[in-house]
């Protein structure tokens, strides 16, 4: 079901994309747009909410974020926005209280390689975070939870690309 509303509302697409990983694929998936209708980001937070165990969430900016804010809200969580690079002013990558000892769990729109949701996990270990759980809403099954499962950290999709396109 979430598969079907995810292609016919275009978040995922069939042709020929270059990813933010640099690889070439023959489906792209951006949430961004999708989540910015409430009823749709109901969905993914309402089924994060079922199954996310934890004492904060956190998320990578941007397309984390209404996920991260969502699950937050609805289960009475602190959460934590993680910037990919700063600059100028407040050059924290880190925005939120301190999670120093707390069970944290990241919140992730996709997954391809796992490269960005491993450096959150970096960094919130930094910080004194336990981080044991990824959640995603799309896993495009490239890597990224070998990659995760290296690191100590589990990969929990609520759908699998070769879900999407098993028809």
């Amino acid at each position: 079901m979430l598969g079907d509303l995810l292609l016919e509302r275009g978040a995922i697409k069939k042709g020929n994309f270059v990813l933010s990983s640099g690889k070439t694929s023959d489906s792209s998936a951006d949430l961004k747009e999708f989540c910015t209708d409430v009823s749709n980001l109901r969905i993914i937070v309402d089924r994060f909410s079922e199954e996310v165990k934890c004492d904060a969430v956190a998320g990578v900016e941007l397309g984390a974020v209404p996920l991260v804010v969502g699950v937050a809200l609805k289960l009475g969580l602190p959460y934590t926005i993680i910037r990919k690079e700063r600059s100028h002013g407040n050059t924290s990558l880190i925005i939120g209280e301190n999670i120093s000892g707390k069970n944290v769990a990241i919140l992730e729109d996709v997954v391809t390689t796992g490269g960005s949701v491993l450096k959150a996990v970096s960094l919130l270990r930094e910080k004194g975070a336990i981080v044991t759980d990824v959640y995603c809403v799309l896993d495009r099954e490239d890597g990224g939870s070998d990659a995760l499962e290296h690191a100590g950290v589990k990969l929990h999709p609520l759908l699998r690309i070769s879900e999407v396109f098993r028809k």
